[in-house]
């Protein structure tokens, strides 16, 4: 194991220590309003295709169903879990998966099977690297839900436009990738986790020098 690589794991490994009164007393909140399961499992592709189980605090009704992804409004969401995805802290809990070594800090988000296109060379080249909790493109999307409001079918925008998007972001972040880079997206995560309103996709694009559509 690479010496980076033991230090990612260390750091989110102390991290769930510091953050554990944080998540306990969100799991209660998730627990009081609609019961159990508190966290949310979902299959997700990592690093040359392998696939492996993510973890999130439970922000949607757990007998819920319809489109993997989800739009601002969106009633299978719950009143906790609006609290919980608009800060973002229904991420925490994928710092186990990075102590697990399925993901890093920084990398391209990992998606569902039902998205990811093997044959595909864009995403061929987002698989060649390790996920992460953010990068370029889910920074830049972390509104997904506004963008994706007022689609009549939220899969085949999901598909046809942002996927394409979030592909072309991950895949700039990758070849322009360096420390002072992973700095700054750890920076600027921090920064809209904290002030969610000062958020805007194009400018964070300029930040990286990416020039694509957004």
């Amino acid at each position: 194991m690479k010496l980076s690589d033991v230090i990612t794991r260390l750091t989110a490994g102390l991290s769930l220590i510091v953050i554990a009164p944080i998540m306990a007393a969100c799991a209660i909140a998730v627990v009081v309003e609609g019961g159990g399961p508190v966290f949310f499992r979902q299959r997700r592709i990592g690093q040359n295709g392998r696939p492996f189980i993510l973890l999130k605090l439970r922000s949607m009704r757990h007998v819920s169903s319809g489109s993997k992804v989800t739009a601002q409004c969106d009633p299978r969401i719950t009143v906790v879990g609006r609290f919980l995805r608009k800060y973002k802290i229904d991420e925490l809990p994928q710092l186990w998966n990075i102590l697990r070594g399925d993901m890093s800090f920084v990398g391209p988000r990992p998606e569902v099977p039902e998205y990811v296109d093997l044959s595909d060379p864009r995403w061929q080249s987002v698989l060649l690297v390790k996920p992460g909790i953010t990068d370029l493109a889910s920074l830049a999307f972390r509104n997904e839900e506004n963008v994706l409001f007022g689609e009549r079918d939220t899969d085949k925008f999901y598909r046809e436009w942002l996927l394409p998007r979030k592909l072309d972001l991950s895949a700039h972040y990758i070849r322009t990738r360096s420390l002072t880079t992973d700095a700054k997206l750890i920076a600027l995560t921090l920064r809209h986790t904290l002030l969610p309103r000062q958020h805007n996709r194009h400018q964070i694009a300029k930040k990286f020098a990416y020039e694509g559509p957004l």
